[in-house]
Parts: structure tokens; sequence; C-alpha cells
């Protein structure tokens, strides 16, 4: 077939940590969890208007006639796969980059810098992370284009200039417009998060959209446990959801009513449900735990 140039936003999402998931949970369970979200991304990508080229493992590679599309699907990829329940002791997350640019199309597949430069930013994103180029962000709505933050820059093989790396903020604060791909103003539920710890009770909601948590006394709620971080993390509205972000330095072990204990390692977590919160260690040693209760 003749080759083909034309203009596309090209996408590359991937699972993060499958290695150490195919180690932990055994090769069959594994293999399920990351064939679920490999069809949960492909699933979006359509719904979005887009079109896998190929998908590679645990990677999928699509591309979309604009930078906004690629944005939605970015957006909806996280927003499904956030929503999995842990498999054995991990948090199933996604990485995911994308560029607008000039492609060659043949045979099915799309070649040139600008899906290149999309390969490398999927490897700069984190787990949970959307980014993309600056010469991208100015090609999207303004919607869009407002819930960006420049992180970085870097070289690129063959260009002059570093490229200029930002990140796509999918979770929004509660006094931002949505980015689902309706682009509807979001009207958050009057969601509630009740923590107790040391026989104290502490309620988060839309007056009190968060807590720093830690050994430190200047946190708002103090853990008095050894192996806690004195700056341990913090837990924080956004839109109906909360969210517990670590940032410790033997990490944090959440425990969901009815499922095994997770591990957070400089990670977030969205809170569902009733559960524990342990600190530097398993619940089962700790001696200063939280309860928590999503209302």
């Amino acid at each position: 077939m003749a080759e083909q140039v034309s203009e596309a936003a090209v996408l590359f999402a991937d699972v993060s940590g499958s290695t150490k998931l195919y180690e932990t949970a055994g090769d069959t369970v594994a293999h399920a969890a990351i064939e679920k979200c490999v069809n949960l991304m492909r699933e979006k990508t359509v719904n979005a208007k887009g079109r896998v080229i190929k998908t590679i493992g645990d990677e999928v590679m699509s591309a979309f006639a604009t930078a906004d599309q690629a944005a939605d699907a970015a957006i909806e990829i996280q927003s499904a796969i956030s929503e999995m329940p842990p498999v054995g002791n991990t948090q199933i997350g996604v990485r995911i980059g994308f560029n607008h640019g000039p492609v060659v199309e043949r045979d099915g597949d799309v070649f040139g810098d600008a899906v290149n430069l999309a390969a490398r930013l999927a490897g700069v994103a984190t787990k949970g992370q959307i980014i993309t180029a600056r010469d991208t962000v100015m090609l999207m709505s303004p919607m869009l284009k407002a819930a960006t933050r420049a992180i970085t820059t870097i070289q690129v093989k063959g260009k002059a200039q570093e490229i200029q790396v930002y990140e796509l903020i999918w979770q929004q604060s509660e006094d931002m417009t949505t980015l689902a791909s309706q682009k509807s103003v979001y009207k958050p539920k009057n969601a509630k998060l009740r923590l107790m710890v040391q026989g104290n009770e502490v309620i988060l909601s839309s007056e009190r959209p968060g807590v720093a948590l830690g050994r430190d006394a200047s946190a708002d709620l103090v853990i008095k446990e050894r192996m806690a971080s004195r700056a341990h993390g913090k837990i924080e509205r956004r839109l109906d959801k909360f969210i517990l972000t670590d940032h410790s330095a033997n990490g944090t072990f959440i425990t969901i009513e009815g499922d095994k204990e997770i591990v957070l390692r400089r990670e977030e977590f969205t809170l569902r449900g009733h559960g524990w919160i342990a600190f530097g260690q398993s619940r089962a040693t700790a001696t200063d735990v939280l309860e928590f209760f999503c209302e």
C-alpha cells in the first residue's frame, strides 16, 4: 500500500509495574488483570473516535484526528483504570504519553517523529500520569489547555531544542470543570470521608477538603507510629473522590474491607468504602492505624 502523510495525535498507554504484578500475583491472575486493562484502553480509544494501531504486550498504541480526542481518551483510560480493584497487593496503574504532528501511514501503521516523541513522552510518564508536549497543548481546546501544567524539558535525539513537557491533570479539584468527554460542568456530590484515629474523628468534605498526615507535630493528623515519616502523606478531596497520596520512606499500607492489604510507595490511591490505613508497616504489626469510612 502506498504511503500517506497526514496529521494525527498518536498515543501510547502501557500498564505500569506489570513485571512486579506477575511476580506477586502469579501468571494466571496477572495475565487476566493486564488483559482487562488492555481491553479497557482499546474500548476507551474507540469511544473517543480513535483508532487502535496495535497492541504490544501491555501497551496500546492508537491514533486520533485531533489532540482533544487523544486527551479525552487518555482521561477516560486513567479514570477507568483507577476504579479497578487491586490485584493481590498491587494497585494497577497506566502511564500515558501523546503527541500531535505529521505521521506517515503505511499498512495500517504510523511512523515519524511525532510517533517517536509520543513514545518518548510515555516513557517520561509515571503511574497515573498523562504527559504531552507544549506544541500539542497549544492545539487543545481552552478547557483542556487550562488543565495542563509544564513540568520539565527533555532532549530528544535529532532535535536542536529541548522539548517542553506538560502534564494533563485528569483528577480535577472541585472548583474546576470536569474533563469528561461530554465536556459538561461537573456538579460534585456531597461526598464525605470520616477518619478515626487515636479515638478522634475527623470528617473531610467540601468544607474541609484535605488533611496532612505524619509524625511531625505540624501535621493535621499526627501519626504516633515510629515507622511513619514526619511528612508521611495527605488525603484530599477531588471532585467526589478522596485521594490518598504517599510521600513516605517506608510506604503506606491500605486495607479495604474484604480485600487484601496493598502498599503505596510514592503513589496515589482512591479511597472507597470502609478500610484501614497503616503507616510504614503492615496493619498487622502497626500500633497506630487510621480507620476510614467513605460516605
